[in-house]
């Protein structure tokens, strides 16, 4: 199939707004995920960000510069009076060669982000630019119509993939439901169950870096986390980029299986408290606090409650603009503390959750498969 340059079939926007009065909402690249647009905020003409400075009309696609990302906004009446990023390419189809819809799907393909990537250029944050916008091809068009058919057959689909994901969240919002239910929240205490301090329920550690000036420190023993590895939607620590070696290992801190590991250093106060489970033995670093469970405590009902009192530990951070809870003020921060036999019932109760879970995420990448498969089929006039 022969490929077409990209503007070829759609121009390239890059208007400004106009002056207006009062407040619009603002989208930076990082209120997209994906193809989601999150909140935004309100800005008014005079005060609003530098890179508040681009203007889309309905049917146009905006996609983000950046290298690695797949940000792509179909803008639609909701959005068409907003302003967005200069970090966005502002592409409007030509309406007699090209669908806008269908444009939105070629723009969140695996094969452009390919073209795309392959052609970001910058010294720290790498970026596509016009010239290489310019380079990019795309497959040929097929006719309108049957642009539409199957950007129809790909809107079904996607529909149904992210009934799917939504189906992960429903069992995330069940766990935190079914412990308030249970317990209550440790910030009311409307249940006046018994209370105590998180240092009661185990052994809190911080986490430390082995000095990184000594090479042999890192290796292949065990895990290092990071933050990163907690702010997750997952449960559990995702697995982590670097390593430490057994000398390393013995310099650092360590967590066993069914701790607790807690983010109490950020760059950003909201991922204060962020909390996830070890199912395995790692070590981390200063930006964390493990709490290891005691044999008093269930280590689930232990984690859960930190999912449910997120808020309390960011109500101890010393710094507004950042997020720091040191060791102890995070270990005095009083917690609810029901029998062991309740915790240890809810603690079945949530590993029941995480086998649906488990089935449930199984079922989702196959889900991400055939649709990569449909969409792959789809674009190239297959279907």
């Amino acid at each position: 199939m022969r490929n077409v340059p990209i503007l070829d079939v759609a121009d390239v926007l890059a208007s400004g707004p106009t002056e207006f009065a009062g407040t619009k909402r603002y989208f930076a690249t990082a209120d997209v995920n994906g193809a989601d647009l999150l909140d935004g905020v309100e800005v008014n003409f005079t005060d609003r960000p530098t890179r508040a400075n681009l203007v889309a009309e309905h049917g146009d696609v905006l996609f983000a510069k950046m290298q690695a990302t797949d940000k792509v906004v179909h803008v639609n009446g909701r959005v068409a009076d907003a302003i967005f990023s200069t970090g966005f390419f502002n592409l409007r189809p030509r309406q007699d060669i090209l669908e806008s819809r269908f444009l939105f799907w070629l723009l969140r393909s695996p094969q452009f982000h390919l073209e795309k990537d392959k052609r970001c250029t910058g010294a720290t944050q790498k970026a596509l630019t016009l010239s290489g916008l310019r380079d990019i091809s795309i497959p040929s068009l097929p006719p309108l119509e049957e642009q539409r058919r199957l950007a129809t057959i790909l809107d079904k689909a996607d529909a149904v993939r992210r009934k799917r994901s939504l189906s992960l969240k429903y069992v995330d919002d069940l766990i935190k439901s079914e412990f308030v239910f249970r317990f209550g929240s440790a910030a009311t205490n409307l249940k006046n169950l018994p209370t105590s301090p998180i240092k009661s329920f185990g052994k809190v550690v911080t986490g430390n870096t082995p000095p990184r000036k000594d090479s042999s420190n890192f290796g292949q023993d065990v895990e290092w986390i990071k933050s990163d590895n907690i702010n997750t939607p997952s449960h559990f620590l995702t697995q982590a980029d670097e390593w430490l070696s057994a000398t390393g290992k013995r310099i650092g801190r360590t967590a066993p299986v069914g701790s607790t590991l807690v983010t109490c250093i950020a760059g950003s106060p909201s991922v204060i408290g962020n909390a996830a489970l070890a199912d395995r033995e790692v070590a981390f670093n200063q930006q964390i606090n493990a709490v290891v469970p005691n044999r008093e405590t269930d280590p689930y009902f232990l984690y859960c409650q930190f999912l449910v009192s997120k808020n309390l530990v960011q109500a101890n951070s010393t710094d507004s603009m950042k997020g720091m809870v040191s060791k102890g003020k995070f270990q005095e921060i009083e917690f609810l503390r029901p029998p062991l036999d309740e915790q240890r019932d809810f603690g079945r109760f949530f590993s029941r959750m995480m086998s649906l879970r488990l089935r449930l995420e199984e079922s989702r990448k196959d889900g991400e498969a055939l649709f990569g498969s449909l969409a792959s089929r789809a674009l190239h006039g297959e279907l």
